[in-house]
């Protein structure tokens, strides 16, 4: 199985020197990010209001990180396709949101991302097996969505062991995400679980080297990660 994948969170990151902080994550070697993940919200799919389409347009010309784009917005069927044009890697949209989320996986390939589904803690994952089919990426939120610094849910790992057994076994083509209070004490957890990449926020941010941070939450991982 290849290297789990660490995508830092920069809605952890001070704001006002954005950049600084994601150079922190991209400097070459082991504490490299793998992923810088941008969580788009609108005040309207989730309470909090974050950032849009501008500031993601001017972190792509800052980084050559792969930009991994969560959009907790309304209508994504309408805005997804803008961040993938401007050339984020992986656009991903939540299928309580998405009015047609397979066209929409359709359009974000074809737009030139990877296309990602996500799915709050509540919502189940069997209803959506088939339209996985149609996507790169599987963002399971143990948190929900809306604000950072929440406390990991536990009980959403069912949902990545059944995504995990569903790929081992050839029915599904996709990486498996997490993001929601993944840490030094829950990374284990999810790594068992079969996770591929994880998202972490105050865990890196919080760190006085946030790409000492990346490499040891990574190494972390790598040793618990289901063979």
């Amino acid at each position: 199985m290849a290297s789990p994948l660490i995508a830092p969170s920069i809605l952890s990151a001070d704001f006002a020197k954005l950049g600084e902080e994601i150079a922190a994550v991209a400097r070459p070697g082991e504490t490299r990010a793998d992923w810088v993940h941008v969580d788009v919200m609108d005040a309207h799919f989730v309470p909090n209001l974050t950032l849009g389409l501008p500031v993601v347009q001017s972190i792509l010309k800052s980084t050559d990180v792969p930009i991994d784009c969560h959009l907790m917005i309304d209508d994504p069927d309408r805005w997804a396709i803008g961040y993938a044009e401007a050339g984020a890697y992986n656009v991903t949209v939540h299928v309580e949101a998405a009015a047609d989320p397979v066209k929409l996986a359709k359009n974000l390939r074809a737009a030139g991302a990877k296309a990602g589904l996500s799915v709050k803690p509540g919502t189940p994952l069997e209803p959506h097996l088939e339209t996985l089919k149609h996507y790169d990426t599987l963002l399971v939120m143990s948190v929900e969505p809306g604000f950072g610094g929440q406390s990991f849910i536990a009980d959403v790992l069912e949902k990545v062991r059944t995504a995990r057994r569903l790929v081992d076994t050839g029915h599904l083509k996709l990486v498996v995400e997490i993001d929601g209070g993944i840490n030094a004490d829950t990374i284990e957890q999810a790594a068992e679980a079969g996770v591929d990449c994880f998202v972490a926020g105050s865990a890196v941010y919080g760190a006085e080297d946030p790409g000492r941070a990346v490499a040891a939450l990574r190494e972390q991982a790598a040793r618990l990660r289901v063979s």
